[in-house]
Parts: structure tokens; sequence; C-alpha cells
């Protein structure tokens, strides 16, 4: 499942760059996740860096409309970063 940023949001400029999928960007009024990129870092960490980097608890959470398993974000990590090599 994809990965929500909510309303808590400050802005601090901490998740965006440590996103290795490039899903977060600013939105109208605070950063957001493109769910069709978050791969809750599968592939890359075990656990989203995004979650590990912002100072506001429960800002960052799993979105309840962007069900996904394991499996169902490797595969999207594998389209990602490595479409190419299919």
């Amino acid at each position: 499942m994809a990965l929500l940023i909510t309303a808590k949001c400050i802005n601090c400029d901490m998740c965006e760059p440590e996103c290795p999928n490039q899903a977060i960007s600013m939105g109208i009024e605070i950063y957001e996740i493109d769910p069709l990129r978050c791969t809750e870092c599968v592939g890359h960490y075990d656990i989203p860096t995004c979650q590990r980097v912002c100072p506001i608890d429960n800002t960052i959470l799993k979105d309840p409309n962007r069900q996904e398993s394991t499996e169902q974000l490797w595969e999207k990590f594998v389209q990602l970063h490595h479409a190419d090599k299919l």
C-alpha cells in the first residue's frame, strides 16, 4: 500500500530528498506522495525512509485507499528501477 502524508505535515523538507523512488513532491499546501511511485521503500530499505526522517509522529501513514501486498510493492519497485532490463 502506498503511503500518505497527512495534514499534520509542517513542510520541513526532510522526506522529499530521502525518497529513493522520487515519489514525494510539494503539493498545493503540503508534500504529497505519488501512489504510483511509492513502494514503501520495498527494494531499498526495511522501513520507509520518509517515516524515519519525519519529525512529526503519525504524519506519514499507510493510505487505506491503496491496499498493496509486499509482492505488489516489489513488482512496482522492479518496474520503476529495472524496466529497462526486463
